[in-house]
C-alpha cells in the first residue's frame, strides 16, 4: 500500500455530484431500458468487481457511491481501499442485491474506477523512478474538466504529490505572463508589491541566464525549470545552492524521469500523470 493510502477519503459529499452527473448521464431521461426489459423483478445477485492486470488501484470509493445512488439497498463490502496495489485476480469489491440496480450503477462504477486506477498506477510508475533521490513527483492542471478534484487524488493514491488545484490558489507566472508585463523583473517586483504573504509564487524560466536575472530580484519562491535538457537542469541545481525550491517540467515521460530526478531538482511535474494514463482494466463479474 502507497503511504498515501492511509490518508483520510475525501468526503461523499464532495464527490456525489461528479457521480450523480454521470449516473444522470448514462441513464438517460428513461433509465437502463435493457436491464428493465430482460430482468425480473425482484432477481438478486452478488456481483464481483475484479482486477484484471496490476497496478494501484483508485476511484473505488466513487465506485461504492455510484451502486450506493442507484439503489441504497445495495450491500457493498470493500476488500481492498484506494491506494492498495493489486494484482490480476484480486478482489476489490463484492456488491449484492437487486440485480437491475447492480446492473444500472456497473458502467459508471467502472468508468471511474478503471480511470483513476489508471492514474494511480502511472503515478505509481513515475514515482519508482526517483528512488534514492529527494525528487518527488507531481500532477498539473492537465486534467479531465470537472474531474480534478479526483484526479489529483488518484495522483496521491499513487504515491505522487499535487500541485495548484486552481489559478487561486498560488501565483504562477509562465512565458505569457512575463511576456504581458514586460520582462522577469518587473512580475517579480509587481509580486512583491501587491501579493498577501500568504501566497506563495512560482515563476517560469527556460534559460540559465533567465534563472540568474530570478534569483538577483528575488521574490519567487519555486522556480519552474521548463523544457530543459538534463545538463541544464544539473547546472541550475548548481546556481541555485537551494535558496529556491526547484521544479523540473516540460516533456517529463517515465523514460527520463529517473535522470531528472538525479539532477537534485526538488519536483518533477508531469501533465501526462493525467492527461496520458491508461485505464487499468478492471471488471465486474457476475
Amino acid at each position: 500500500m502507497n503511504q498515501s493510502a492511509t490518508m483520510p477519503p475525501l468526503p461523499d459529499l464532495i464527490l456525489e455530484p461528479l457521480v450523480r452527473a454521470a449516473l444522470i448521464e448514462d441513464l438517460g431521461t428513461y433509465g437502463d431500458i435493457t436491464t428493465r426489459t430482460v430482468i425480473p423483478a425482484g432477481t438478486t445477485y452478488a456481483a464481483r468487481l475484479n482486477a484484471r492486470e496490476p497496478g494501484v488501484v483508485s476511484g473505488l470509493q466513487m465506485a461504492a457511491l455510484a451502486f450506493r445512488l442507484v439503489d441504497p439497498a445495495l450491500q457493498i463490502t470493500t476488500h481492498k481501499v484506494d491506494g492498495d496495489v493489486i494484482a490480476p485476480g484480486d478482489l476489490l469489491m463484492e456488491i449484492t442485491g437487486d440485480a437491475a440496480s447492480i446492473l444500472s450503477g456497473e458502467r459508471v462504477a467502472l468508468n471511474f474506477a478503471g480511470r483513476m486506477s489508471g492514474i494511480a498506477t502511472l503515478t505509481d510508475a513515475f514515482v519508482a523512478e526517483t528512488r534514492g533521490t529527494d525528487a518527488r513527483v507531481t500532477c498539473t492542471r492537465k486534467t479531465t474538466p470537472g474531474l480534478r478534484i479526483v484526479e489529483k487524488q488518484a495522483v496521491l493514491h499513487g504515491g505522487g504529490f499535487n500541485h495548484r488545484f486552481g489559478l487561486s490558489d498560488a501565483i504562477l507566472i509562465k512565458d505569457n505572463h512575463i511576456a504581458a508585463a514586460g520582462g522577469i523583473r518587473p512580475v517579480l517586483q509587481s509580486v512583491k508589491a501587491r501579493a498577501s504573504h500568504m501566497i506563495r509564487c512560482e515563476i517560469e524560466v527556460d534559460r540559465l541566464d533567465q534563472l540568474a536575472e530570478v534569483l538577483d530580484e528575488g521574490g519567487a519562491d519555486v522556480v519552474l525549470l521548463d523544457n530543459m535538457d538534463t545538463s541544464m537542469l544539473a547546472k541550475a541545481v548548481d546556481m541555485t545552492a537551494r535558496q529556491v525550491v526547484l521544479e523540473a517540467s516540460g516533456n517529463m515521460k517515465l523514460d527520463r524521469i529517473a535522470e531528472v530526478a538525479a539532477t537534485g531538482v526538488d519536483y518533477i511535474s508531469s501533465g501526462a500523470l493525467t492527461h496520458s494514463a491508461q485505464v487499468l482494466d478492471l471488471g465486474l463479474d457476475f
